[in-house]
């Protein structure tokens, strides 16, 4: 392997190793703040979701079936139905909606 390639690695090691490490390493003590807790909970899933919007509007070949697609897992995942329900449903819409569109 080139040293490039080996250097790489070890520096994607360092970076994705040290945000998990660091929190442990600081806060020795249960964080006592009931905003800072609540805030920290909800981190995971905006960062989530920041990174997977995008995508949804430009994985169709049109953007309504993409927005139709979206309202069905939203409103399904609001109702609190099962993950794998959502995203069936949110399939077989875009399909039946790019089968419209054409």
């Amino acid at each position: 392997m080139p040293a490039k390639t080996i250097l790489a690695v070890l520096l994607m090691a360092i970076v994705t190793y040290l945000p998990r490490v660091l929190p442990m390493a600081i806060f020795k003590n249960k964080i006592q703040s009931r905003f800072l807790t609540a805030f920290l909970s909800y981190v995971p899933f905006a960062v989530l979701g920041a990174m997977i919007f995008p995508d949804i509007l430009y994985s169709t070949g049109h953007l309504t079936s993409a927005i139709i697609g979206l309202a069905v897992a939203a409103g399904l995942a609001y109702l609190e139905r099962g993950l794998l329900q959502v995203a069936v449903c949110a399939i077989i819409a875009v399909y039946i909606c790019e089968l419209i569109i054409g």
